[in-house]
């Protein structure tokens, strides 16, 4: 099957995913993610959770990632150095924040988040073949007005992605009304500084309004859907359908940490659950079905990275970017009982199945799961 993209991982917020999850998101971030990211100027810390984390990401068979980094340059450089040896393609963001009401020592000041930006996109430049960098406003609270101008700017002039965080709770969006008067919405914020392209992916989107999914379609910005997370800090449910009929293209994350797992197929799942909960709401709701998040899980994330060009399926031309599935794996979590049919596999392994039922993974061709040294 093709690989699994996965549109919005925090990669250094692995070293907590499965625990934290008892607070809603500003205040968990103040609690539990500013203190922990503030840890990754220590290269060595950075080290081994990046390695980690791509490791177990390629091991559930995620193809492509995009990671948010931290304030630091040189973590977030070796996050992308990981990612490329490791051989998993990458968006990776050093996240740019010139603003913390609380973790007051977790900022940079406005010129050192442009400068370093330019410096980390310029590093980029080196052969890393699998790696882009990716413009990361943290989210809006976060940014100036300022600083958000001259992200923009920066990927405008050099034709980058984006990403960052829009409408995941209430609260949040009820900040960002006090912050910025005198925009329209939360989506106008980073519309009217040129942050909303066709290669910028917002994560969650829980509460946008009919009239801002129009500014996504027309921008030809994408949605993030992190189900695990939406519920984990009790966000809001996207409903996945709306957007859809609104045409904007829409992928799945994790969203670790605020996702407890790693694994796209949590994603899956939890999409899949969302749906149906507001099938409960409103028996009218027409439920997604496992192969409409499939697509999402594989198609749609490239889609909504703009690199649908590359990956996300097997058409002709493209990278081989797959998944070997062994669907009755000894000691494996799938019992089979009779011969199925494929489509019966694939339900059950979406359903089911974990990374011991993923034999093999290929990026760009090359297998890069069983690790070299572990066959």
């Amino acid at each position: 099957m093709p690989g699994m993209v996965d549109t919005h991982i925090h990669a250094s917020q692995y070293s907590y995913a499965g625990t934290a999850l008892d607070l809603p998101l500003l205040q968990w971030l103040n609690t539990y993610t500013f203190p922990v990211e503030a840890r990754y100027k220590d290269l060595e810390f950075a080290r081994r959770v990046y390695t980690q984390v791509v490791k177990r990401t390629l091991r559930n068979g995620t193809t492509t990632a995009c990671y948010f980094a931290t304030i630091h340059t040189d973590a977030s450089l070796l996050l992308g150095q990981i990612a490329n040896d490791f051989g998993q393609r990458a968006l990776v963001g050093k996240v740019c924040m010139d603003r913390n009401y609380t973790v007051k020592h977790y900022k940079e000041t406005t010129q050192e988040s442009q400068e370093e930006t330019l410096r980390w996109v310029q590093t980029y430049k080196l052969p890393y073949p699998l790696v882009k960098p990716v413009v990361t406003p943290r989210f809006a609270p976060s940014c100036s007005t300022t600083l958000l101008g001259q992200l923009g700017e920066i990927a405008k002039t050099r034709d980058l992605h984006i990403q960052s965080h829009i409408s995941e709770n209430k609260e949040e969006v009820k900040w960002v009304k006090e912050l910025f008067p005198d925009s329209q919405s939360y989506t106008d914020v980073y519309h009217s500084h040129n942050l909303l392209t066709n290669k910028t992916v917002m994560a969650h989107g829980c509460h946008l309004t009919d009239k801002e999914l129009d500014v996504f379609r027309e921008t030809g910005a994408s949605v993030s859907h992190c189900p695990c997370s939406n519920i984990s800090l009790c966000s809001g449910m996207l409903d996945v359908r709306r957007v859809m009929k609104h045409k904007v293209k829409l992928g799945l994350g994790t969203d670790v940490a605020g996702g407890y797992s790693p694994s796209m197929l949590a994603a899956v799942r939890q999409t899949l659950e969302t749906s149906k909960v507001l099938t409960i709401q409103d028996p009218e709701y027409q439920t997604l079905s496992f192969e409409e998040v499939f697509r999402l899980a594989t198609l749609g994330g490239s889609q909504a990275l703009s690199m649908d060009g590359q990956t996300g399926n097997f058409e002709v031309g493209k990278d081989f970017d797959a998944l070997r599935v062994n669907s009755d794996a000894a000691e494996g979590p799938i019992d089979l009982f009779q011969i199925e049919t494929p489509k019966n596999l694939l339900e059950k392994f979406l359903n089911l199945g974990d990374d011991r039922n993923i034999a093999e993974v290929y990026v760009a061709g090359k297998m890069v799961v069983p690790f070299p040294g572990t066959l």
